[in-house]
């Protein structure tokens, strides 16, 4: 579902990515400790849906602007975790 609605969320400013970004990584921090691993607690409907979006918004960022709070490579290791 949330896959359908990519391009629009590419299109908000950059603090409303950074938020979403952010929030993506909490419910991955979430899913892999308390959440037991369920799916329901994820912003997208399926872990390789999330984990693509996340990609996607941090990519959306030039270099210069990428979050020093996250790297590609943490999102590949949550990634690795989660699917």
């Amino acid at each position: 579902m949330a896959k359908e609605y990519i391009n629009e969320l590419l299109t908000h400013e950059a603090k409303f990515r950074y938020m979403l970004l952010s929030r993506m990584i909490q419910d991955c921090n979430y899913y892999l400790g308390y959440g037991n691993r369920s799916k329901n607690c994820l912003w997208a409907s399926s872990e390789e849906e999330h984990i693509d979006i996340m990609k996607k918004l941090y990519n959306s960022f030039p270099d210069a602007d990428k979050p020093e709070w996250i790297t590609m490579q943490k999102i590949e290791e949550y990634e690795k975790a989660m699917i």
